[in-house]
C-alpha cells in the first residue's frame, strides 16, 4: 500500500502540490495522466493552477515530469477508454478531476497505480474508499462537501425566490449519482413546501428545449446540480436563464463570475493549500458564495 501521507495532492479543482519522492520513484521523465470529465476551455483556471502547483514542488511539465490529458467533454462513457489508455502507458499516477465519474472509472482500471482525487461528494458514499480513517486501495486525495448542499441550494433559491411554487432543476441523467440526487432533492423540497420540476439535461441540445420546458411549468426559480457538464456549460446557462427571467443558483463561483444570480458550494482554490490528514483527505466547509463576495472556504 502506498504512504498516504506522502502522496496526498492538496488540490483545488485541478491544483496539485505533487510530493517528489512519489515522482522520484518513477521512470527518468514520469508521465501523470490527468483524467477529467469534463472539457479543458472552461477547466483551463485549474490546469493553470495544477501546472503552478507542479513547479512549486519543482516539476515541470515537458522538463522533468510529462502530462498526458484526457478529457471527456461531458462523454462519461469515454472515461473508462481514457483510464484503460492511462494503464497502459503505466502512468506514475492519474490525477481525477471532474466528479466522482472519473475516479470511479479510474479506480476500475487499476487497483496498483496511485490515483489522486478532488471529490466534491462523499468519497465513501461515492464507494471510492473504505472510509476516512483506513481509506485502503490505491486512492487518496481531498473531499470538499458540494453535491450534498443541494438541498441548502434548494433551501436558499426558496428564501431568495419565495413566491415560486415551483422550483425547476436541471439534473444529467448520464451522471451515476443522478438517481440519488433526484431522490434527496424530492425529499428536500417537501421538507420547504416546494414543488420541483426535474429536467434532465446532458447535451448541448437539451439546453434550449430545457428553459422552454420549465417555462411552460412554469418554474419561478432554477436550481443547476453539480454536474462537469454543466461547469463547461456555464455561459450558456447563465444566459439563458436570463433570457428566461429564472433566479438561479449554482454550485460553483465559475458560475456567478460569468454572470450567474448565487452559488453555494467550496471554493475549491481555497483546498490546494490545505494540509492532509493522517487518513489523506482533507475536507472543507463551504460558505454562501454571492457576486464579488465570496469568502474561502475553511478546514474542519
Amino acid at each position: 500500500m502506498m504512504d498516504r501521507r506522502h502522496l496526498i495532492a492538496l488540490l483545488g479543482g485541478a491544483t496539485l502540490a505533487w510530493p517528489i519522492d512519489t515522482l522520484a520513484q518513477a521512470s527518468a521523465i514520469p508521465v501523470i495522466g490527468f483524467l477529467s470529465s469534463a472539457s479543458p476551455k472552461p477547466y483551463a483556471g485549474r490546469v493553470v493552477g495544477f501546472r503552478t502547483g507542479l513547479n512549486e514542488a519543482g516539476y515541470v511539465d515537458g522538463q522533468n515530469v510529462a502530462i498526458q490529458f484526457y478529457w471527456a467533454q461531458g462523454q462519461y462513457d469515454r472515461l473508462p477508454v481514457f483510464a484503460a489508455d492511462l494503464v497502459r502507458q503505466n502512468v506514475a499516477v492519474i490525477v481525477s478531476s471532474g466528479g466522482d465519474v472519473a475516479a470511479l472509472a479510474a479506480k476500475a482500471a487499476t487497483s496498483s497505480i496511485p490515483i489522486v482525487v478532488v471529490s466534491g461528494s462523499d468519497p465513501v458514499k461515492a464507494g471510492l474508499v473504505a472510509s476516512f480513517n483506513r481509506p485502503g486501495g490505491n486512492l487518496t486525495g481531498a473531499s470538499f462537501v458540494a453535491t450534498e448542499l443541494e438541498a441548502k441550494r434548494l433551501e436558499l433559491l426558496r428564501d431568495l425566490v419565495p413566491t415560486a411554487g415551483v422550483i425547476g432543476v436541471l439534473i444529467n441523467p448520464t451522471n451515476p449519482a443522478a438517481e440519488s440526487r433526484s431522490k434527496d432533492l424530492q425529499i428536500a423540497a417537501r421538507r420547504l413546501e416546494r414543488a420541483i420540476h426535474i429536467v434532465n439535461v446532458s447535451t448541448e441540445s437539451d439546453l434550449e428545449a430545457a428553459f422552454a420546458a420549465l417555462t411552460q411549468q412554469p418554474a419561478g426559480a432554477l436550481l443547476v446540480s453539480t454536474d462537469s457538464f454543466f461547469t463547461s456549460q456555464r455561459d450558456r446557462l447563465v444566459a439563458l436563464a436570463a433570457r428566461y427571467a429564472l433566479p438561479a443558483t449554482y454550485p460553483w463561483r465559475e458560475f456567478v463570475e460569468a454572470g450567474g444570480l448565487m452559488s453555494y458550494g467550496p471554493l475549491t482554490k481555497s483546498t490546494a493549500r490545505l494540509g492532509s490528514t493522517p487518513a489523506g483527505f482533507s475536507r472543507v466547509k463551504s460558505r454562501p458564495i454571492y457576486p464579488l463576495c465570496g469568502r474561502p472556504s475553511s478546514s474542519w
